[in-house]
């Protein structure tokens, strides 16, 4: 029978030749993932089970990411409850500071997922390793616990939904217009529980810095996936990086959707997500004089080095607006060197902009670029919930790169093109 690629992927690590929507499977997993949030929690939970140690030491990733470098001394707590886990069972993938990265750009960039992989990571958007035609979602604390004992974890088989992307992609346009776009179209529960299956001559021409983006933001609409086939621009990624055999699958011509969009985006202009949700969309040249207070550039949706030119392109010999704070954070250390290297670390201190450490700080309101009450920020991040980024009475408005480089040298949100 006719499967998805979502329900491929699943039937052949659930051992089975077919699976169906609504299904319940228990998988096995080629990688379970932790940061120093809620691997926390997930090693507390390990430890009841009673086992003597992990399923395979190669195939459980610890990152400290949100709160490191170590804001304050229960964050250093935490980083330390996890390197102590990590240097007990002899894990080989934990990576300390000064050799961590975003763990959603690192972990791609490090060839630890691939094409076909299942992946589960105690962190919502885990579902950006679809970019690569993975099976990538986030879980609980509990339920990562449980993975790093047994190597298995169990799923409902979701439906999938299908979106087409026609047209060619103006300037300043890519993937996270692009799926701005579509939370806009379909809400932040229009694709609740589903796998998000993006195709069309439009995603066929994305880097593959712009899928990741893509997938990356699939959960704010309430898919439990985001997946895109694999294909050259995939092959040309992952060979020699790949650490392991990588598969890849396809969509069958007949496989049934629960729904399918197509989108012209042809003339579709940079997008920019308003408060206090990612569905409350317009275009730029809609958004009216917003002035802002802070920009943001990084972060595991935007943070890659195709966002970094891209920001550059727009800063290059101009100066961040005097009442802005403009934050860049490379997503890895790798990212960091290469942007050092193109002068684009120069570009960004010539302009007036602070460049970070890869951390997640900012984006969950932790550290290194905290909202005081009544301030704007926009940013290349995923969320902008109330009190996302700081105080409860700020606001978040969300970007791609070049409009948030733009917005911080006007002082208010703007289409790059204004920039003179």
């Amino acid at each position: 029978m006719a499967m998805t690629i979502t329900e491929k992927i699943l039937a052949a690590h659930a051992g089975k030749d077919h699976v169906a929507p609504g299904e319940l499977l228990n998988v096995k997993i080629d990688l379970a993932l932790g940061n120093d949030i809620t691997a926390p929690v997930a090693i507390r939970e390990f430890e009841k089970i009673g086992v003597s140690g992990v399923f395979d030491r190669e195939k459980i990733a610890l990152i400290p990411d949100h709160f490191v470098p170590n804001k304050d001394i229960k964050s250093a707590e935490q980083a330390k409850q996890m390197k102590d886990f990590a240097i007990k069972h002899d894990l080989a993938l934990y990576f300390e500071v000064g050799r961590m990265g975003i763990e959603h750009c690192l972990l791609p960039e490090q060839g630890l997922v691939g094409p076909g992989d299942l992946v589960i990571g105690a962190d919502s958007h885990t579902c950006t390793y679809g970019a690569l035609g993975a099976f990538s979602t986030g879980i609980g604390s509990t339920d990562l616990a449980a993975a790093m004992a047994l190597g298995e974890t169990w799923l409902k088989v979701p439906e999938s939904v299908k979106f087409i992307y026609e047209g060619t992609l103006p300037p300043w346009v890519g993937g996270k217009d692009l799926i701005l776009h579509t939370i806009g179209r379909i809400g932040v529960d229009g694709a609740l529980y589903r796998a998000m299956e993006f195709t069309g001559p439009a995603i066929e021409s994305l880097s593959m810095d712009g899928r990741f983006t893509m997938c990356n933001m699939a959960v704010e609409a309430g898919a439990k996936n985001g997946i895109i086939a694999p294909d050259e621009t995939t092959r040309a990624y992952v060979e020699g990086r790949s650490r392991r055999l990588y598969q890849f699958y396809a969509s069958d011509e007949e496989a049934k959707y629960a729904a399918v969009y197509r989108y012209d985006v042809s003339r579709l202009e940079p997008q920019v997500a308003f408060p206090h949700l990612p569905e409350n969309v317009r275009s730029v040249s809609a958004a009216g004089h917003i002035t802002i207070d802070q920009a943001v550039i990084g972060s595991c949706t935007n943070g890659r080095l195709a966002d970094l030119r891209e920001a550059a392109g727009v800063l290059k010999d101009r100066k961040v607006h005097k009442n802005v704070r403009l934050i860049i954070f490379p997503g890895t250390q790798e990212i960091y060197r290469q942007a050092l290297k193109e002068g684009l670390i120069e570009t960004f201190i010539d302009a007036g902009a602070a460049v970070s450490t890869p951390t997640c700080g900012p984006c969950l309101g932790g550290h290194m670029g905290i909202l005081a009450k009544g301030e704007r920020a926009v940013a290349t991040t995923n969320r902008n919930f109330t009190g996302r980024m700081g105080h409860p009475e700020s606001e978040v408005y969300l970007s791609g790169p070049a409009v948030a480089a733009a917005s911080a040298i006007l002082g208010r949100i703007a289409h790059p093109q204004e920039v003179k």
